[in-house]
């Protein structure tokens, strides 16, 4: 069967997400390998944002793939009331890399699921309390309590059917200061200003935030804000939920970002790295004492993909590549490298704002004049406009062979970590050149 036969069966018997279906002029691809993906036709393109941050490991990794199907030959399934030998194998690795009290796991098969089981057990464990705190710029998935907690544009398509008691705060976005200020002579007011809102609503279980935020522009909080945002939770007893989606798994080059602060979590959320993408999971991993609760509780949740063994089977493999490849000393050297070329092409392109990001986490946030006026927001996503970084992404892709996952006004850098410079000067250029046509759109 041809490319346009095949894409004509996907145009119109299967949905695109988040986007409007007429026009969807989809790459038909057939094989992967290291940090590059081949159409049918052979034609090579670098994956330059790991897909939606997930392919951490690349493409065609020998080791992981030889543990799934390792599984597959031994044990396909078996319902998650069974105590399965590779789901001992898979908690005992994951263990090795958690934050220290991160002692007991919830196993799913997506990062919308683990936020989803976060928020029902934090509700459980602090019953009648009931209240999340979440953040504007923010994106937990699409399921109803996770699309809830989301403050991004996609949570306005299911509203007013959103899951009651989530109360909303200002992120860390210093770039575009919700408060209209400037760190550091703000105080870090936009997390101050969390310990007023716990004590004004009351019955407050949760906070939940992404370490460093994801699709929403990387946005990479002051060195405060963090520590005071866990400070803040502990003095008010209310449960810290840190969504480690696409920030885990060596992304910023620590195992977790929590790392980069030295807090810890009550709760952690993850998913996409933990198996290298190939097969699905989520991972939802809560304390010791939120653990032992329900011992005596009953803990009410589950689905019959839980622990599911040919995904549990991945993440040893992982973690041992991992360990193999030194994968968290190379992001830290790879990501110093890619900053620094991000960095100089800042000082290139008068379209460039802003140049943000930790490890092989980074955004370029595109202007349209010296008010730092994005070339599109949320309300164009929600009418499904495109918008000039949207051509942009676009024409990387097909022009230049380069695929970048981009934001209405960012582009999010975020390749395979076992990228090397070579094939970062690569993307780099690319953008580089791609950003003449933005600079031609500056005015004044």
């Amino acid at each position: 069967m041809g490319d346009e036969e095949d894409k004509k069966i996907i145009k119109e018997h299967t949905f695109k997400t988040w986007s409007k279906q007429k026009g969807w002029d989809p790459i038909i691809v057939s094989s992967a390998r290291g940090v590059y993906f081949y159409d049918v036709e052979g034609k090579k393109y670098l994956d330059f944002s790991s897909q939606f941050v997930n392919v951490n490991l690349g493409y065609g990794n020998e080791r992981v793939i030889s543990s799934i199907k390792e599984q597959l030959d031994r044990l396909q399934y078996i319902n998650p009331s069974f105590g399965a030998d590779v789901r001992a194998k898979a908690t005992r690795a994951l263990l090795k890399v958690m934050p220290r009290n991160i002692s007991k796991f919830f196993y799913s098969t997506s990062g919308t699921e683990a936020n989803e089981a976060a928020i029902k057990i934090a509700r459980l464990y602090k019953k009648p309390k009931y209240k999340v705190i979440a953040r504007y710029r923010s994106y937990h998935g699409s399921t109803e309590g996770s699309i809830s907690l989301t403050g991004d544009y996609r949570r306005w398509f299911v509203e007013p059917n959103t899951m009651p008691g989530v109360v909303r705060i200002p992120e860390p976005y210093c770039f575009r200061c919700p408060l209209k200020l400037k760190y550091p002579d703000c105080g870090i007011a936009c997390a101050n200003y969390v310990n007023y809102v716990i004590r004004q609503e009351k019955n407050v279980v949760a906070m939940i935030v992404e370490p460093i935020t994801g699709t929403n522009g990387v946005i990479v909080p002051p060195k405060e804000y963090m520590p005071l945002m866990r400070k803040i939770a502990k003095e008010n007893d209310v449960l810290f939920i840190a969504d480690e989606v696409m920030t885990g798994w060596g992304r910023v080059g620590e195992w977790f970002a929590v790392n980069l602060w030295n807090i810890e979590p009550d709760i952690l959320t993850t998913a996409k790295g933990a198996s290298a993408s190939y097969v699905p999971i989520g991972i939802t991993g809560v304390s010791k004492e939120i653990g032992e609760f329900f011992e005596d509780e009953v803990f009410a949740h589950g689905h019959t993909f839980e622990a599911h063994p040919v995904s549990l089977s991945a993440i040893p493999a992982v973690i041992e590549e991992y360990e193999r490849l030194n994968i968290l000393s190379h992001v830290k050297i790879m990501g110093d490298y890619l900053g620094k070329r991000l960095q100089e092409l800042k000082e290139r392109h008068r379209s460039i704002g802003d140049v943000r990001g930790v490890g092989l986490f980074w955004a370029i946030e595109l202007v349209k004049d010296k008010n730092n006026t994005p070339f599109g927001g949320y309300e164009d996503k929600f009418e499904g406009k495109f918008t000039l970084v949207d051509i942009l992404a676009r024409k990387l892709l097909t022009e230049r062979n380069i695929y970048v996952y981009n934001g209405p006004s960012w582009f999010i850098i975020s390749p395979p970590l076992i990228i090397n410079k070579e094939e970062v000067d690569e993307g780099v250029n690319a953008i580089d050149d791609i950003l003449k046509e933005a600079d031609k759109e500056f005015h004044g």
